[in-house]
């Protein structure tokens, strides 16, 4: 059994819930462990814990638990770890939050409501995943917190957990390691919310990490959340929150609360979709907020850094959600103040239509890696980055879902965008580690095979190749990029956030 088991079987919710630790928090004089504490120590720390992909297989092995039953535990456990940590659910209310669920277009909705409150307030961000280091999840005004922050508030955390399983009866020296601490997700959503408490912070935008009734962001009480928002539906993490749209639904509009506004895009050709988050807001008590299509259509948007015709939903979502936050009155997108305006027009994300150039090759990143999102970077793309006689080479990967089929409906869709096949003449599969193996190792590549003979099947002229690091995959890119017309220089990447931070941490080392 391993440790994390053990402490949940020694440690029961119940008991964590109500230990007598969950008093408000005395740290203590003396720090837990020898070793020099500094931001890579935190690091190192932080690895040890179990990943979000240890939990979601968690869901994919109902023979032990089912999904049901490990949902239900979801929030328990959370608070538990939060009052552990020295807080409480209310703790949180101190900040109002613009909370955040949806299939795709969080990360841009994020970016667009953190950029226009740093106009008028000084604002905290909570996002996942990031792509070159773990700071990234953690903005002030948009901006990454710092080494320093991020450390002092790690070790905090840390030793308040440690301290909280020692006076539960756990050895100390297996109290300071990952056996009393939640999973890597949950650790991290704890150390924002102590990050953002502790720089008196009061206005926080949180993207959830999987679905919305029980993920970890969703201890938030409702006297926290200024707005909620439902960004883009679809299929997504199938044995966690179920294999239909709407079953995904039910679970995204969890974030709803009573007496709160939650936007959403009315969707006309899903009514299935709009049924359950009807139902769920009615359940919840909260008011849902249709925004009609036209009336995006007929504002437009405003023109950014981010790109994409796609990205004015997300611009009205995050309007609106501002608009409330701030208390401002009227849900809509005429006569937005210029200081929004201001914020929308500097939105940015890393990996979304991100643009580098590092002098071999122009590189497009998007780490879509859902159809419909596969289907955006197309447009993006194509209508933005591609001539009518010009090539592209691409590296795509997606080591979660069936690699194939989103290849397939991908390049389905660029020959259809495009007007014409040739648009890859080179494709690279790879793996998403940095690092090249090991003297011995041998990485796993049948996924990558599986996509590269799926490709040659798509394109037979196009060549193929197989990487199982991301530094082979960029030096054969650009060796490629060499034999190219300037023009032609220009490589795609995407299938993956994981592929698109692993080819960043190439680009910029």
């Amino acid at each position: 059994m391993s440790t994390r088991f053990a402490l949940k079987a020694r440690f029961p919710v119940a008991s964590l819930i109500q230990s007598p630790i969950n008093r408000p928090f005395r740290a203590s004089t003396q720090p837990f462990g020898t070793m020099a504490r500094d931001y890579n120590e935190a690091l190192e720390k932080l690895a040890l814990l179990q990943s979000n992909r240890i939990i979601t297989s968690l869901f994919e092995a109902p023979e032990k638990k089912t999904p049901q039953d490990l949902n239900a535990a979801a929030i328990p456990e959370m608070t538990a770890w939060l009052r552990r940590a020295g807080y409480t659910p209310q703790d949180l209310a101190r900040m109002r939050h613009i909370h955040v669920a949806g299939t795709k277009g969080k990360g841009s909705t994020c970016a667009y409501a953190t950029a226009m409150l740093a106009k008028y307030r000084t604002v905290g961000t909570y996002t996942s995943p990031h792509l070159v280091n773990v700071r990234e999840r953690i903005g002030i005004n948009g901006v990454p917190v710092s080494r320093d922050v991020f450390t002092a508030a790690f070790f905090e955390i840390w030793d308040r957990l440690t301290e909280a399983a020692v006076k539960d009866g756990m050895a100390a020296v297996e109290a300071e390691g990952a056996a009393s601490k939640p999973f890597y997700f949950r650790f991290l959503t704890i150390l924002a919310w102590h990050i953002f408490l502790k720089q008196g912070i009061e206005d926080v935008v949180i993207e959830c990490g999987i679905g919305g009734e029980y993920d970890s962001t969703n201890v938030l009480p409702a006297e926290a959340v200024s707005a909620a928002v439902v960004t883009q539906l679809g299929i997504d993490h199938v044995a966690m929150l179920g294999d239909t749209v709407e079953k995904i639904t039910w679970h995204k509009a969890g974030i709803l609360k009573p007496g709160v506004k939650g936007f959403t895009m009315k969707l006309r050709d899903q009514p299935g979709v709009m049924d359950v988050l009807r139902k769920r807001a009615a359940e919840k008590n909260a008011e849902l907020v249709e925004v009609e299509e036209d009336v995006v259509e007929r504002w437009g948007g405003v023109s950014g850094i981010l790109k994409g015709d796609f990205q004015k939903r997300n611009q009205a979502l995050a309007v609106m959600a501002v608009r409330e936050h701030l208390g401002m009155g009227q849900d809509r997108l005429e006569d937005i103040p210029q200081k929004m305006i201001e914020g929308l027009q500097e939105a940015k994300l890393r990996g979304r239509c991100e643009v580098v150039n590092d002098g071999a090759a122009e590189w497009l990143l998007d780490g879509a890696h859902t159809k419909d999102s596969l289907e955006e970077v197309v447009k993006w793309s194509v209508q933005n980055h591609l001539g009518s006689d010009e090539s592209l080479i691409l590296i795509f990967n997606q080591q979660e879902r069936n690699i194939t089929q989103l290849l397939g409906d991908f390049v389905e869709t660029v020959k259809r965008e495009a007007g014409r096949e040739d648009v890859f003449r080179y494709a690279l599969f790879t793996r998403n580690e940095l690092a090249k193996p090991a003297d011995g190792e041998e990485r796993d590549v049948i996924v990558q095979e599986q996509a590269a003979n799926k490709m040659r099947s798509l394109i037979p002229g196009c060549d193929v190749k197989i990487f199982d690091n991301t530094l082979d995959a960029v030096a054969e890119a650009r060796r490629l990029a060499q034999g190219q017309d300037e023009s032609r220089k220009k490589v795609l990447v995407t299938g993956s956030l994981h592929l698109v931070g692993s080819i960043l941490q190439v680009l910029e080392p």
